[in-house]
């Protein structure tokens, strides 16, 4: 593709996700990509590279093109695009020129959108007049709640938030070592390195794709953060245990744990939702694992009650806002809304209720998050308690199981994209002990 064809694409493609903003991106880039197939690896990386850039920079963008009143709508894909390689340091002549109306080109800059960009010529995306919230692209009702979080590291962390997340790979110990699997990986053009904390995983460090290669269709590897790694680890899953993934989804850590598991024992998969559960069971089949079955839960289902004080260890890897994941989705600042923080918690209440029953006396519930809110995490596991007397805390210095240990202050394993360079995540460790 020419760069001007790369650049109607991205066009095309952020168009896509703005009228479905019901939708991941990542799911509508898949579509776009799938549907064409013609445009190869280097041009789908680029196209995709400029799209996740306007979108990690949406709100400084959006405070450019609309502080300078205009006769056209400023935040139009349009201008989106242009304006962010404008305020990148291109010159606004080579853009317009890349808008020639062509073959796979844009069609040209007309004179109000020229007289707009003409407006942000000699800057950069950056500005001391940006809002706070503007600058560290969060929701404005959001940055206070952060800010009392994180207190004097609330720039950094949202600073680390805006950057793009690594590729972490968990190594599948059932068909492999992570010593062998770094040749494997190398043999594909794949650099990959040990991840600091978890013995299973190893970080990519060069833009290739993974999915296509024989160490990830033979199952050898798994795409999966490391922190995500982490919290399966904390569920300290033993060989002959009996474990529930109870907010399983699409058996992430569903993989995790059977791995830890060392395949044996009894490991079932919950979720509401039978299209995950449906495609969980490729990916266990793929990764060689015999001790995981899958139970969809239903409105009224009784195997809940059935099965009260079955299970030694029972992981709760929430529904929550997804805050610690923006690095990967930053599209899912622009949804996100108090409403949605009000509704999350409830459910995650809901659903921890729920679980509880199933955890046998000494056995331990695991409530996890991919969030960094105080409401999701520890408010939760407070309230928790307070209804369920019959639990308490295991503090993280007593709960983790791994040689190495991150940094974390207090209780709960807190891991931050600015700390440790992983995803957002959460977790508390929850003894049943009546």
């Amino acid at each position: 593709m020419t760069p001007a064809a790369r650049i109607a694409a991205a066009i095309d493609l952020l168009a896509a996700i703005e009228t479905t903003r019901a939708r991941p991106a990542d799911a509508v880039a898949n579509d776009y990509f799938r549907a064409r197939r013609f445009i190869g690896g280097g041009d789908r990386r680029a196209v995709s590279d400029r799209v996740w850039q306007v979108l990690r920079t949406r709100r400084r963008l959006g405070w450019w093109l609309r502080d300078r009143a205009s006769p056209v709508e400023t935040t139009s894909p349009r201008l989106l695009v242009a304006a962010s390689l404008l305020l990148e340091g291109g010159a606004l002549g080579g853009i317009a020129s890349a808008f020639s109306g062509g073959r796979f080109a844009p069609a040209p800059l007309d004179p109000a959108e020229l007289v707009t960009l003409r407006r942000l010529e000699g800057h950069t995306l950056e500005h001391r007049g940006m809002p706070a919230a503007v600058r560290l692209e969060m929701p404005d009702w959001l940055l206070p709640r952060l800010a009392e979080r994180f207190g004097p590291a609330l720039e950094a962390e949202l600073q680390a938030l805006l950057q793009p997340a690594p590729l972490d790979l968990r190594v599948n110990l059932l068909k492999t070592t992570r010593e062998a699997a770094q040749p494997a990986l190398a043999a594909e053009g794949l650099d990959a390195v040990p991840t600091p904390f978890s013995p299973w995983g190893l970080r990519i460090t060069s833009r290739r794709p993974v999915t296509a290669g024989p160490a990830f269709q033979s199952g050898l590897v798994e795409i999966q953060d490391e922190g995500s790694q982490l919290v399966a680890a904390l569920v300290d899953a033993r060989p002959g245990q009996r474990v529930c993934d109870f907010c399983a989804g699409a058996g992430g850590k569903t993989l995790a744990l059977a791995m830890i598991m060392a395949n044996r024992g009894q490991l079932v998969a919950c979720d509401t939702s039978a299209a995950r559960l449906e495609n969980a069971t490729h990916r266990l089949r793929r990764a060689g694992v015999s001790n995981a079955e899958r139970h969809l839960l239903r409105p009224g289902d009784k195997w809940a009650k059935r099965r009260a004080e079955n299970f030694d260890r029972v992981l709760v890897d929430a529904p929550c806002t997804g805050t610690g994941t923006w690095r990967r989705n930053p599209d899912a600042r622009q949804r996100l809304t108090e409403a949605d923080l009000a509704e999350l918690t409830a459910r995650q209440a809901a659903i921890l209720d729920a679980a509880a029953p199933l955890v046998r006396k000494h056995g331990r519930l695991v409530y996890a998050t991919c969030a960094m809110l105080f409401e999701e995490n520890e408010a939760q596991v407070m309230h928790f308690l307070a209804r369920h007397p019959g639990f308490s805390l295991v503090p993280l210095s007593r709960a983790w199981p791994l040689d190495t240990a991150p940094a974390c202050a207090g209780d709960f394993l807190a891991l931050t994209p600015a700390r440790h360079d992983t995803d957002g995540f959460f977790a508390a460790v929850l003894e049943r002990t009546a």
